[in-house]
This record gives structure tokens, C-alpha cells and sequence, in this order.
């Protein structure tokens, strides 16, 4: 198996009939998925191979036929959530350099605005066409599984996000152990929370397809609202749910379950960040019946690279491990010398490697080669290993323990950021002089410091203008002087501990 489409068309042979997506109110049978997705490959297949296509359009059924159109036709998409800032989206259409632009007719001016220079398509357009197998086959005969599928843009250390690239072979080398690990089946009702730029829904989308179970897109509106977020959940008998930990815990800390207990729910794996073991609690007490698993890694290496199942029998102390890697991953700890801890205890960096890393930062050769990098330990040929950053170390058990980064860049609301791009964008506003931003990982708040000339309220405005709302500080403080260090350099702790 070397192309992704090949999960649509076995479960296509197998339930054709069967729904495949339900967004709301609307639904698409394996079959139409197949052939509407035939159609858009076969529109894109005809003007060019190999190439990024971008997708201007929130989650949902189209996005989805917009990506497997890609995938049959031999390219690659990157999804642009048009709720983005324009600065981000500017800098996402440069770094990606497609010549197409796929949207819908909620997102059509808006597109046109944005990609004028490009050429921009409608979905609804587009599934109007007819397919050509000529066409298609011609793009699968020169077609490889080590080609791109998508690229998702992460926060940025440098003060600007990173494309993601992540081929085929990766994807299904890894949900091919997913599914099989967690026994996803047919009978699955998938209930996705991630946006589809975000990679948890990787995880969502190719296990649907691969085994033939149902997706269930989750309007993003019902995540203010949690009863209507669990009576859709209730009406619809998910079964499944692979959920950012703070999803989960918005039902929680509302006590959603309370109201109702989605009790069709057999499995929810969760990530993204450190789960709080009460809110855990709480929703293995309502379900005790559900499997619970941590699974852990970054979008470099696609999706994870360890899990953890829980064991309602232990007693976890402090956190729960993020446990042991897949199958066909390697994940082992370096530390400042490169060289690899195997004593339980000691910290090092979590590094790794297998088919799961991703091919690098697309238009990023720099950046690439400070993260994706020869295992030092291998001097024998190139083995390509990727530095996650993250610092972990091994429990008696011999299971890995997250422990934090080594850097500034944090989990925070399901997503990976660097501090430094938030602290870029409070510094590029005229009206400040100096910016500082810290996580509160126990709160799981953050905290902006700054000064300057401006208001918190307007300074919360403006950075909303460059930002995604996820990024903005919770809370800002205006300062006269920054702490600092013997060094010169901004005292952080005491920041924390004068301000918290």
C-alpha cells in the first residue's frame, strides 16, 4: 500500500453503501466520498503532480473530499482555517507557494482575496465535473509512498509557524498499528473534535477510512456550549473519541457529565497535553466501562510516537506515563553529550526515529536540519532521528515520563507553541517597549508581560490581529521594568512568583 486512497477504496469495495462523514445535518456514503473525491483528483490531476494545494475551509465533508481529491491526484494540501489572522495566512501562502486554491462558497470572496494572484476553485464546482481514470491512473503510476500528504503548520520558534511535511508512508505506517492496537472497527461512530489542521484529526480521518467506520465531524460551536456538545455525542452513539486534553476537560470543568454520560463511548485516547488526574477521574468514574490512553508525540513524527493505556487498578501518583512507542518507532533519551540514558530517572531529550518522521519544514532547509537530524550515536550511515525537544526519563516500570521542554515552546489548549512567536508579535506592536510571555503549567494559563504604551484591552486586540485567539496571553501585565537575572536576561521565575 503506497497512497492513503487505497483505505477509501477498500472500505469503498466493502460498505459502499455505509455513511462514511456525518457533519450535522449532513451525510456521504463511502461510495459518494469516493466519487466525489475521484472528481476533484481528477480536476487537479490534469494541471499538475507532486505539487502543495491549499485548502481554504473549515473541517467538514468538503475539506475531506478536497483531501483525498489531493491524494488521488498525486498532491499534497495544506488546510488554511480562514478564521486565521491575515498576517499567518500571508505567511502560510508564501512558505507553500501552490498555484491552487480549493474553497466553498462560504470562504469564495474571501479566498479571492487572499490568493488573487492564484488560481482559486470552488468544491462545489468542482464536483460537478466527471472523473477520468485516465487521468487518475497516471498520477498513481507515478505516484511513491515516501510522497508528501500533507503539510501542517506549527508555531515557530523563530517568530513564524513551520510547514510540516508528512508522507504517505508515515500515515499509514502509523495507522495501521493505531487501529490495530486500539481495535477500531466498522461498528465505530469517530467523533472528531481536532480542526483539520491540527494533526489529532489525522488520526480521525485515516482510522475511519481505513477500517470503514463513521466519521463524526463535531461543529466547533457546540465546544462553548457542553450540553449540546454531549447531547450530540449521546444521539449520535460515538464510541470513540481522540480528543486534545483540554477538549476534554472543558466537559469536565463545566460538569457536563452531570447533565448527560455519552455512554456509547468504549475508548478515548487524549494528547496534546499533561492530563490532570481528577479530570481524568471524572470521566472514568461516569465511564467504567471506556479504555483510557495517553498517547504522546509531535507533529514531526506523526501523531505519536507513545501510549500509555491506563490501569484502573494502579494508583498514579503524580501524572500519568506517556508510556511506550508504537511498533516500528524507536524513541530513546540523549542527553547534553548525545549520549543515550537507559537509567530510570535521568532526564534527557526524547528523540526519534522510524518510517514516522516527516520529511522536514517545507521551504525551511535551515530549520529542517536543526530538529531533523543524523542520530549521533549511528555512525555507521545516516539514520535520521528527529529532536522533539521535550525532555523526558524512564519510571521504575521502565515507561518514559514527560517532563517538560527544553525550550519556550509549550502545550497549551490542545496546541504546540513557541513563546517566542507570541512574544514577536507583542514586540512588532509600536506601542510596546518590551515583551515577555510565561506558561503556567499547573494553572495551564498564559501570562503576558509587557511595557509599553497601550492597554491591555487594546493590546489583547491587536494581538488578535496577528495571532490565533489560542495564542493570546489570558491574562497581560502592564510593567514598568522587568526583573532580571545576574546575566541581564528577564528573571522569569521571579516574574511568576511576584505576578501569578
Amino acid at each position: 500500500m503506497y497512497n492513503v486512497v487505497e483505505y477509501l477504496e477498500n472500505s469503498c469495495k466493502k460498505y459502499s453503501d455505509k455513511i462514511a462523514v456525518i457533519e450535522e445535518n449532513k451525510k456521504i456514503t463511502y461510495e459518494e466520498l469516493r466519487n466525489k473525491s475521484q472528481v476533484v483528483g481528477t480536476f487537479i490531476g490534469s494541471k499538475i503532480f507532486n505539487e502543495p494545494i491549499i485548502i481554504f475551509m473549515d473541517k467538514g465533508i468538503d475539506a475531506l473530499i478536497s483531501f483525498l481529491g489531493c491524494a488521488y491526484a498525486g498532491c499534497f494540501y495544506t488546510l488554511i482555517n480562514p478564521e486565521l489572522p491575515s498576517v499567518r495566512i500571508e505567511h502560510i501562502k508564501s512558505t507553500i507557494n501552490s498555484k491552487l486554491v480549493i474553497t466553498d462558497n462560504e470562504n469564495e470572496n474571501l479566498a479571492k482575496t487572499y490568493f488573487k494572484d492564484l488560481e482559486v476553485k470552488n468544491i462545489n464546482e468542482l464536483k460537478k465535473e466527471k472523473i477520468n481514470l485516465d487521468i487518475l491512473n497516471k498520477s498513481s503510476l507515478n505516484h511513491i509512498d515516501i510522497d508528501p500528504l500533507y503539510v501542517n503548520f506549527t508555531s515557530g520558534s523563530t517568530g513564524v509557524p513551520k510547514g510540516v511535511v508528512i508522507s504517505h508512508k508515515s500515515v499509514i505506517d502509523f495507522i495501521d498499528e493505531f487501529t490495530k492496537i486500539f481495535k477500531f472497527n466498522k461498528n465505530d461512530i469517530i467523533a472528531n473534535q481536532a480542526p483539520f489542521d491540527f494533526d489529532v484529526s489525522v488520526k480521525d480521518i485515516y482510522s475511519s477510512l481505513k477500517v470503514g467506520a463513521t466519521l463524526l465531524i463535531v461543529p466547533k460551536k457546540y465546544f462553548s456550549n457542553p450540553s449540546l456538545l454531549l447531547d450530540y455525542l449521546c444521539d449520535n452513539k460515538v464510541t470513540t473519541m481522540t480528543w486534545a486534553v483540554s477538549a476534554l476537560c472543558l466537559i469536565t470543568t463545566f460538569h457536563g457529565l452531570d447533565y448527560k454520560v455519552p455512554k456509547s463511548i468504549k475508548k478515548i485516547l487524549f494528547s496534546g497535553e499533561v492530563m490532570p488526574l481528577k479530570h481524568l477521574n471524572m470521566w472514568m468514574n461516569k465511564l467504567p466501562k471506556t479504555t483510557f490512553v495517553n498517547v504522546y508525540g509531535p507533529t514531526e513524527i506523526t501523531c505519536n510516537c507513545l501510549y500509555h493505556i491506563v490501569d484502573r487498578k494502579r494508583e498514579y501518583k503524580d501524572k500519568l506515563p506517556v508510556g511506550v512507542p508504537f511498533k516500528n518507532e524507536r524513541v530513546f533519551l540523549l542527553n547534553e553529550n548525545n549520549e543515550i540514558i537507559t537509567n530510570k530517572d535521568e532526564v534527557g531529550e526524547i528523540c526519534v526515529s522510524g518510517t514516522c518522521v516527516g520529511l522536514g519544514y517545507y521551504n525551511n532547509e535551515s530549520v529542517t536540519q536543526e530538529h531533523f537530524t543524523k542520530n549521533p550515536n549511528n555512525t555507521y550511515y545516516r539514520e535520521t532521528i528527529y529532536r522533539t525537544g521535550d525532555l523526558g526519563y524512564y519510571n521504575n516500570l521502565g515507561e518514559m515520563m514527560f517532563n517538560g521542554r527544553k525550550d519556550f515552546q509549550i502545550k497549551y489548549l490542545g496546541h504546540r507553541i513557541e513563546l517566542e512567536e507570541i512574544e514577536k508579535s507583542m514586540m512588532d506592536i509600536d506601542e510596546v517597549n518590551r515583551g515577555c510571555v510565561i506558561f503556567d503549567e499547573e494553572k495551564s494559563k498564559l501570562y503576558g508581560f509587557y511595557i509599553g504604551n497601550i492597554d491591555k484591552k487594546d493590546l489583547s486586540i491587536k494581538l488578535k490581529e496577528t495571532l490565533p485567539v489560542y495564542m493570546v496571553p489570558t491574562k497581560l501585565i502592564n510593567l514598568d521594568e522587568f526583573p532580571l537575572t545576574k546575566n541581564g536576561k528577564i528573571d522569569r521565575k521571579k516574574l511568576m512568583e511576584v505576578y501569578k
